[in-house]
């Protein structure tokens, strides 16, 4: 079984006007809801064989700062590919991944990560909130398999869903400040 977390990234800043799209940074915010995921990720006891992220700057500071909070030594790959692609792009490069590669974390932006989501399962997702993640898993050997598979939605989670009631184990891994 192969499992596929598709993860919109964290909230950027926007307060400086003349930073170009892919050179915005995460927000305060968006720096909390990426410990506030990896905590869920932890208490799931959910660690990815590798990263596919965008190279954008809040890509990959999400990218980094999740696996930091999970503590995962998972290969990082930073790619163009994902930044305002069509989205066959990245459903052409997770077949091409090495099957020796079980739990695959990709991040990248919306409208793409919504867009595989709805391409590769039956269940439809509106759209994905920053710091999204959508779990799907495939009954397949080989990623190249997606090519005709259809996956089944483990999980959706994302921040918001923890504003009101948060598990205590959750509560405890985040930081004061």
């Amino acid at each position: 079984m192969k499992t596929l977390y598709l993860i919109r990234d964290a909230k950027s800043d926007w307060t400086t006007p003349d930073t170009r799209d892919f050179e915005r940074s995460l927000t305060k915010k968006g720096k909390k809801d990426v410990k506030t995921i990896g905590s869920y990720f932890l208490l799931r006891g959910i660690s990815p064989d590798l990263i596919l992220s965008s190279f954008s700057l809040r890509s990959q500071e999400t990218s980094d700062l999740l696996a930091k909070v999970i503590d995962s030594d998972a290969k990082k790959l930073y790619m163009e590919e994902f930044y305002m692609k069509p989205v066959e792009n990245m459903k052409e490069i997770i077949m091409a991944q090495d099957n020796s590669v079980d739990k695959l974390f990709v991040i990248g932006h919306n409208p793409q990560i919504s867009e595989i989501i709805n391409m590769i399962n039956d269940e439809h997702v509106n759209k994905v909130p920053s710091m999204g993640v959508v779990a799907v898993d495939f009954e397949i050997k080989e990623w190249s398999e997606l090519e005709n598979t259809k996956g089944k939605i483990d999980f959706f989670i994302f921040p918001k869903q923890f504003k009101y009631y948060m598990p205590k184990q959750i509560r405890a891994s985040l930081p004061l400040t």
